[in-house]
């Protein structure tokens, strides 16, 4: 039990850190155009923490699960030049007028030049797509460190075989078996694939399938074995081995074990942890933003499964979404399981929080309000606008006003919690485990 909470304390601290990190991002950027910022909190609800540097209140609030700056003057008023006044009535009025209330209350006199909404259009983006590069950045570093600097587990040369059993389910050989066609090749226990007659076998798997379809013919082999590359040469000899199903284990029919003959050379693997070169990591990290986006993009239909997983018998899907509690409890579970060794708990935790680091990534450049993405859509609007009225000899145009999309900001929160809430009650329910 102190391990599974272990587990869980440490991927909250990483993921306070990830926050922390996003908010830094936009702090920086924002004090370097100049706009004034009045609160750096990393959480929501009651403060725990705070201190005052300058103009800005630095602090940590109780629940660890978001975070956000305060920047003034977010929304410009209605009519240049004016404060803020009451709105008419009706709901979508209302709220418009609010947010721009709330917007000029934040902007002392003498302080307009300072406004987020007085930047530049470039600089707005800068502003607000800062969080999320720091996120993707964290990612990268994360995912360097797992391949770089821990490696990746792949199946080896674990041990030669002295000869080639003769039935399907022998184990042993005669003594005057002839000698295995891997023992006359020169293989070595370590030895990984590297290329099979010039092709790239960099599997275990992509080489046992060269040898099962060449028994009788010859093969050029080259392996690499601590750094150390050798050529071998190989040939596969007819050996009659059960059919396995997808789980490794041997087909019987009508009380019989399912038997093919194929190509073998006599080698049987082991387990070793490979460090990956720099140019694996960046196709490994694409891959990874590209099913976390494809995950973002189908999430209407997978809290459908969800919500039916939740709430009926169906099966919880492993690759759909999940939330913080979800992946909490997948933290607590890796750190208390006494199977994995401690280098496997290092890297599946790195590759938690690298994970959830592109999640946030990809979720806050959805172009929807209060998501980064909607204040940068909003920008490219106006950049767009400035440019157009630029080319035909207009006047400048007046600043985006944000404000009147404040209901759509308020059903997008709704859904948010809404869905945060669903993902919550599975995760206990119905928790997704690894395997």
């Amino acid at each position: 039990m102190l391990l599974f909470v272990l587990g869980i304390l440490i991927f909250l601290v990483g993921l306070a850190l990830s926050i922390a990190l996003h908010e830094l991002g936009h702090l920086s950027f924002a004090k370097l155009f100049g706009v004034k910022v009045t609160q750096y909190m990393i959480g929501f609800g009651k403060t725990v923490f705070s201190l005052r540097r300058g103009e800005t209140e630095y602090g940590v609030k109780l629940l660890p699960l978001g975070g956000y700056i305060s920047m003034i003057g977010m929304f410009p008023p209605k009519h240049e030049g004016e404060r803020a006044r009451n709105a008419s009535t009706g709901f979508y009025n209302s709220m418009v007028q609010d947010a721009r209330d709330a917007s000029a209350d934040t902007v002392a006199p003498g302080e307009d030049g300072r406004t987020f909404y007085r930047l530049a259009p470039w600089k707005r983006i800068i502003v607000m797509f800062a969080g999320p590069f720091m996120n993707l950045v964290i990612a990268f570093v994360l995912f360097a460190v797992i391949l770089m600097g821990i490696g990746i587990q792949t199946r080896d040369v674990g041990s030669v075989s002295p000869c080639v059993p003769s039935g399907a389910t022998a184990t042993t050989c005669s003594s005057d078996a002839p000698p295995s066609p891997a023992k006359l090749a020169g293989f070595r226990p370590g030895d990984l694939f590297v290329s099979i007659d010039g092709r790239p076998t960099p599997t275990w798997d992509d080489a046992t399938a060269v040898f099962q379809r060449s028994a009788g013919r010859t093969l050029s082999v080259v392996v690499d074995n601590e750094g150390v590359k050798r050529s071998l040469t190989v040939t596969p000899v007819a050996a009659e081995r059960a059919v396995v199903d997808q789980n490794g284990k041997p087909v019987v029919k009508n009380g019989l074990t399912q038997t093919r003959t194929v190509g073998t050379v006599g080698i049987i693997s082991g387990a070793i942890t490979v460090r990956q070169p720099v140019t694996a990591v960046i196709p490994a990290f694409g891959n990874s933003v590209a099913q976390v986006a494809g995950v973002v993009i189908d999430l209407p239909q997978r809290m459908v499964g969800v919500w039916n997983a939740a709430f009926g018998s169906g099966p919880r899907q492993a690759d759909g979404p999940v939330g913080i509690i979800g992946v909490g409890r997948v933290a607590g579970d890796v750190a208390s399981d006494a199977q994995y060794p401690v280098v496997a708990k290092v890297q599946t935790m790195l590759s938690l929080l690298a994970s959830l680091n592109i999640a946030l990534f990809v979720f806050n450049m959805i172009p929807l309000l209060p998501l980064d993405g909607g204040h940068i859509v909003g920008a490219v609007w106006e950049w767009i606008k400035r440019a157009w009225a630029k080319a035909l000899g207009r006047r400048e145009p007046r600043p985006v006003d944000m404000a009147r999309l404040m209901p759509v900001t308020f059903a997008v929160i709704v859904v948010l919690g809404a869905m945060s809430l669903l993902l919550a009650y599975a995760d206990i329910v119905k928790p997704i485990t690894l395997g």
